[in-house]
């Protein structure tokens, strides 16, 4: 509630507890005023008197019984329905006696709502327009038929209006009862969109700091993958022609290994370099994914010596930097895994560009193995067909492998076409 709808509430307050008061003195005052003298003969005058003071006593009354019932609101009760009824059997009396008091009988217009049940409410306010219209037909009782007709006039007029304003009356009490009620649905929303606020922002910040933990984390796999990939690949390779070197009389073939360790040294070092600055595989630096590869695929056989053939099916397309890194880091796994395990005479790459997607496959006829056995990666090993498959769904893609004991082994990765933002 308002603080404009409780100084309303509190002066219909005021004037329910003084009105009566008040209406009643105006009745005797203007009595006295109009006759000289108050009221009549000595009956009437004893008579008045004794009203009056039974008046005021009833108000009196009604004023402790309010007080003792304000914690209940405007509730219609038999203690405010018997004061109701007394009052206007007194004020009644006193307008039979001097129609000046019909002022006092007016009271139950301003209070009917509040002392009588709903269903008899219309009927003490008939009651009391009654009294009123009788005083404005000149007073009871009546000489002639033209005051009876004029009372009936009177009565059908005073009815009319009450009932006007009672039924005004209810709307806006009805009015006030649903504002109520809104507001207090608004403050009871507003608690619990608050509160879903402050979960809101715990839950938020609590995100944050899952979502950098996520980061780093997957920062740290990621540096671990390229090192792996770049470095580490590097130095097998070295090793590799180190070893033929060590086991071969010829020297010619021994300054032929040198030279591919060589190049295969200032290859890891630009990678190296290369993974200080951003990362980005060397062989993309200069050139698009599809001539990448081709390198790649003619180094690894040239090392190796086993026939290995690149293939490109579809149009080719300027990728995003990371589809292509990520093609091509799955590319040099599955050639490292080749020239480690499989001791394959052939080897075929083939790089697909269909609607969407790009597809990467790795197959060679070496002697397989059940993909169900596959050991689980050391620290000593690569990262293997998990690095792969994790590369792959980091963008959005996949990995599968089809691999059985002699009948060789197929990689397939398949990511999203994400064309090269220009």
């Amino acid at each position: 509630m308002t603080t404009k709808d409780r100084q309303i509430e509190r002066r219909w307050e005021q004037l329910h507890t003084w009105g009566p008061y008040g209406l009643l003195g105006t009745s005797v005052v203007l009595a006295f005023a109009s006759a000289g003298r108050l009221f009549g003969s000595s009956a009437e005058w004893y008579a008045a008197w004794a009203l009056i003071v039974a008046a005021v006593a009833l108000q009196l009354w009604w004023h402790g019984t309010r007080a003792r019932r304000a914690g209940r609101g405007r509730i219609p009760s038999r203690a405010g329905t018997a004061y109701y009824v007394v009052r206007w059997a007194i004020g009644f009396a006193l307008t039979w006696i001097d129609p000046f008091c019909a002022f006092y009988a007016a009271a139950g217009y301003m209070d009917a709502d509040e002392l009588i049940p709903g269903r008899w409410q219309r009927l003490g306010l008939f009651a009391s327009a009654v009294t009123v219209a009788g005083a404005q037909a000149g007073g009871l009782p009546f000489g002639s038929g033209v005051q009876w007709i004029l009372f009936a006039a009177l009565l059908v007029a005073n009815s009319g209006l009450q009932m006007v304003v009672a039924h005004l009356t209810q709307q806006e009490a009805q009015r006030s009862r649903e504002r109520t009620e809104t507001i207090t649905e608004l403050e009871r929303t507003n608690a619990a969109l608050q509160q879903a606020l402050d979960e809101n922002a715990a839950l938020h910040a609590q995100l944050l700091v899952q979502a950098r933990e996520a980061g780093v984390a997957d920062e740290r796999r990621r540096l671990a993958a390229e090192i792996h990939d770049t470095i580490a690949q590097g130095l097998t390779g070295i090793i590799a022609q180190l070893q033929v070197v060590a086991n071969t009389p010829d020297p010619g073939a021994a300054r032929v290994h040198l030279g591919r360790a060589s190049e295969l040294a200032r290859q890891s070092l630009g990678e190296a370099r290369r993974s200080v600055h951003n990362l980005a595989p060397v062989a993309l630096e200069h050139d698009g994914l599809p001539e990448a590869l081709k390198k790649t695929v003619a180094d690894w056989a040239r090392r190796t010596g086993v026939r290995a053939d690149f293939t490109l099916t579809g149009t080719a397309e300027h990728l995003h930097e990371e589809i292509s890194a990520t093609l091509l880091r799955i590319a040099q796994e599955a050639l490292s895994n080749a020239s480690r395990h499989a001791r394959a005479a052939r080897l075929g790459v083939t790089l697909s560009f269909m609607g969407d997607e790009v597809t990467l496959d790795v197959r060679d006829d070496g002697r397989g193995f059940d993909p169900a056995t596959v050991p689980a990666r050391t620290g000593n090993g690569g990262f293997g067909l998990d690095g792969m498959r994790a590369r792959a769904e980091r963008v959005a893609g996949s990995l599968t492998l089809e691999s059985e004991p002699g009948h060789g082994t197929a990689v397939s990765a398949r990511v999203p076409l994400v064309r090269h933002d220009r």
